[in-house]
């Protein structure tokens, strides 16, 4: 007996499916990617943040932890990196800190696109 025929009435059947079902997997997909991206660029905050904090916490001046912030960043827009410090000359035993600020854009397809804000601290314990 030879392969069964589909009946008439099953013919778009998969065309209908892959239509429901591919705008989920587009978004599910480029969800995954611009989280990614996000996740990225807080780990690269977080870290530039403790660069800046070290900074002052061993006497460096606020445009020294600043310059370090950047530079501890160079996937990130530096033009986009908002840095703000606890302040300079840094007296030992008190916290040299250290807020970094950066707007991540995000665009998902069929869905949302728009900006987060990613702040993250450092801080260090002045020994100048």
């Amino acid at each position: 007996m030879g392969p069964r025929r589909r009946a008439n009435g099953e013919r778009g059947g998969a065309a209908v499916e892959a239509a429901i079902v591919l705008p989920l997997l587009v978004l599910i997909v480029f969800g995954i990617i611009e989280f990614g991206r996000g996740y990225n660029a807080n780990l690269t905050i977080t870290h530039a943040a403790r660069e800046g904090a070290r900074v002052l916490a061993l006497g460096g001046t606020e445009a020294e932890a600043t310059q370090t912030v950047i530079d501890a960043a160079p996937e990130l827009d530096g033009a986009q990196i908002t840095v703000v410090t606890s302040g300079a000359p840094c007296v030992a035993g008190t916290p040299a800190t250290v807020t970094v600020s950066y707007p991540v854009a995000y665009t998902i397809p069929l869905f949302d696109e728009g900006t987060w804000t990613l702040t993250e601290m450092g801080a260090m314990e002045c020994v100048a």
